[in-house]
């Protein structure tokens, strides 16, 4: 088929490359010229593990190709709108002026009888105003197919997705009754899109419009909850002397429950999941479930409490005052393997540091770039080893394989104080006891004993790791 992939930021530039995996012809289309060059390169502006190698194939192929003009979209079966729907400047809705705007911009060289299916994640009601702007091509098919990408792992989550979801109109019971036109003829375009998948048994689900609307936010909502919920017992866990790690560990061998996203930690950020959950609430209170709006009120208000927590007790470790000390702090971006920084609580905390007088020095293996250039006030160095110089506190805020795997007795040598506060909850807290460090984590309470001891023999470059 020929498709075009309307917005090639980061869901639209994966989906556009996958589908052209797949053997289909695919052209991406936005207003960003900048970024359709260095895609029609084989490069994608953002990191993302594997992308790059499928552009690049995609680009030897012949069947991927990205445009700046919306009539290169002309003669395309199908068109998947992707642009970005950010969180309003004056509310915590979604903006859908992009969307909007690239609904328009098709419209004219849309063929008939082709497809215009939505991707992007949106409130109820969202179809009906694009149904609006396509009120005069009646031939056109309108359909909704959330996505459910997750940065770092989205090309494998577009290729071995957990399920295909159709909003189609009148909802499953219309998709299969051959009489009622629309809703067959979205599901039988979508069926030949993703026909090598269905082909390995991937679920499918198809449904109404506003249940499709509403899967993206709600499945947010819920990994939401389950992240505040379990750094919400993190903080009770530190209040009573229990460990959080344990907790969540028992917890998780209840089926019912299940381990994942029960890892307490420093919270979540990104550009997806907090807007997502502020607009659901939005979105709830319109329509007038009060329950929602609160508990996602909740959720959120714990979701950044962790950040000022995770400042204080830096404070605490630091004898009550950041003023003037040094501090390295281990990530940038939002989460491992990605270089986004979009509301990145590492950064969060480094800004609190930093206001409080802290010296404080960032690094991270991939996101240094796009943090200098919007945080310009603060330090940052590439290097590991040299943004641990002098350190007289290491916060691990981002845990990248390399900040899990560093070696305690390296880093020692490196260190003014051998004091690490773990916000992630990953290290071996044991080994780094060993080599006299002062290790403190979230929910699991102030590990010191006998291991400060040897942090006060003779070593280059180190202190005693005693708070103060």
């Amino acid at each position: 088929m020929k498709i075009s992939v309307i917005g090639c930021g980061y869901l639209g530039a994966v989906h556009a490359a996958t589908l052209a995996s797949m053997g289909h012809t695919v052209v991406g289309i936005d207003v960003d010229a900048a970024k359709v060059e260095q895609l029609a390169r084989g490069f994608a502006p953002f990191f993302e593990p594997g992308l790059d190698e499928l552009l690049q194939d995609g680009r030897t192929t012949g069947r991927l190709t990205f445009s700046t003009d919306f009539a290169d979209a002309a003669g395309a079966e199908v068109h998947f709108l992707c642009v970005g729907t950010p969180q309003s400047k004056t509310s915590d809705g979604a903006d859908l002026s992009y969307l909007l705007a690239a609904t328009e911009s098709v419209l004219p060289h849309l063929g008939p009888h082709s497809a215009v299916v939505g991707k992007s994640t949106v409130p109820v009601g969202t179809v009906d105003v694009l149904a609006g702007i396509l009120s005069g091509r009646p031939d056109v098919l309108l359909g909704w197919n959330p996505e459910f990408l997750r940065q770092g792992t989205a090309v494998k989550d577009s290729l071995v997705p957990d399920r295909l979801v159709y909003g189609v109109p009148g909802g499953n019971a219309a998709a299969f009754d051959r009489t009622s036109g629309a809703g067959p003829g979205v599901t039988a375009a979508l069926d030949a899109v993703y026909e090598p998948l269905l082909r390995t048994g991937i679920p499918r689900l198809v449904c109404n419009f506003a249940t499709a609307e509403l899967i993206k936010s709600a499945s947010n909502a819920y990994l939401a909850t389950k992240v505040s919920f379990i750094n919400a017992m993190a903080e009770l866990c530190d209040a009573s002397g229990a460990d959080v790690t344990e907790l969540g560990e028992a917890m998780g061998l209840d089926p019912r429950i299940g381990s994942r996203y029960l890892h307490a930690g420093l919270g979540f950020g990104g550009g997806c999941l907090p807007k997502d959950i502020r607009s659901f609430r939005t979105q709830a209170a319109a329509l007038g479930v009060g329950s929602v709006d609160d508990w996602m009120g909740t959720v959120d208000a714990i979701n950044l409490g962790q950040r000022s927590r995770t400042a204080d007790i830096a404070r605490q470790l630091c004898g009550g005052s950041l003023a003037g000390r040094t501090v390295t702090v281990l990530g940038a971006a939002f989460k491992p393997d990605t270089d986004d920084i979009r509301d990145s609580p590492a950064l969060d905390v480094a800004l609190q540091l930093a206001e409080a007088g802290a010296h404080v020095t960032v690094t991270d293996p991939k996101a240094i770039n796009n943090a200098w250039m919007r945080y310009p006030q603060l330090r940052f160095e590439a290097c590991t080893n040299r943004a641990l110089e002098g350190a007289e506190l290491v916060l691990l805020l981002t845990e990248w394989d390399e900040y899990r795997s560093l070696s305690p007795e390296d880093a020692g040598t490196l260190v003014r104080r051998r004091t690490v506060l773990d916000a992630r909850n990953v290290l071996d807290a044991a080994a780094w006891q060993a080599e006299g460090w002062t290790v403190r984590g979230l929910g699991t309470g102030l590990t010191t004993g006998a291991a400060v001891e040897v942090a006060g023999h003779g070593r280059s470059g180190s202190e005693a790791s005693q708070p103060g």
